[in-house]
């Protein structure tokens, strides 16, 4: 009997959209007392992080994200304060944003080049010495999808230099924050890594 993949893979979409439904409903429908319990229950919490218990409870979605941040390096200061739905994160990787985010970012001599450009802006010759690039080719190859991508622009300031753009430095500097959040669950000499990072 041969498999009809197509029509599997149609009821398995169905499948996890009814029970994404399911989900969201039940939570839109929990017991007042049930949600009374819920926001006892943030009490001892900060203020700032109750309040956020408290928003993310009443929109009934996964939960919410608050981040402040300041960053100054190389005559220049970044200041940010936010709050993510933590539903619309999610959504980064079901749309494939993150994944593009992350395959724009996820090179070594890439982010060597966003690790030089954050201590001060660049020229493409200081690239080359900073990065451990031997071309000025290879900086071009791999500046080329951060400037597509926004994160990286030529200075307004200094004609032929680059720099990270002022409103995406919180964004690199909380995906390394979410990094390390991430590395101490690995233990050195433990194989987390991929079998193509091996490579």
């Amino acid at each position: 009997m041969e498999r009809d993949y197509g029509k599997e893979i149609d009821e398995l979409k169905g499948m996890i959209a009814q029970l994404t439904q399911q989900n969201e409903e039940g939570v839109r429908m929990l017991p007042k007392s049930h949600m009374r319990r819920m926001a006892a229950s943030t009490k001892h919490l900060p203020k700032q992080l109750r309040e956020l218990c408290e928003r993310s409870m009443s929109n009934g979605g996964t939960g919410a994200v608050s981040y402040v941040g300041v960053f100054s390096s190389g005559g220049r200061q970044s200041n940010w304060i936010g709050e993510a739905d933590t539903d619309n994160l999610l959504a980064l990787i079901e749309s494939g944003a993150a994944a593009r985010v992350l395959a724009c970012i996820g090179n070594n001599d890439r982010l060597n080049m966003l690790l030089a450009l954050l201590r001060a802006p660049k020229t493409v010759a200081q690239l080359v010495e900073h990065c451990g690039c031997n071309t000025t080719g290879q900086v071009y190859h791999h500046l080329k999808p951060l400037l597509a991508a926004d994160l990286v622009a030529e200075d307004d300031k200094k004609r032929g230099y680059y720099a990270i753009v002022p409103h995406r430095v919180q964004g690199v500097i909380l995906i390394l924050a979410g990094i390390s959040d991430l590395f101490p669950q690995h233990r050195a000499g433990s194989t987390w890594y991929t079998e193509d990072d091996a490579q």
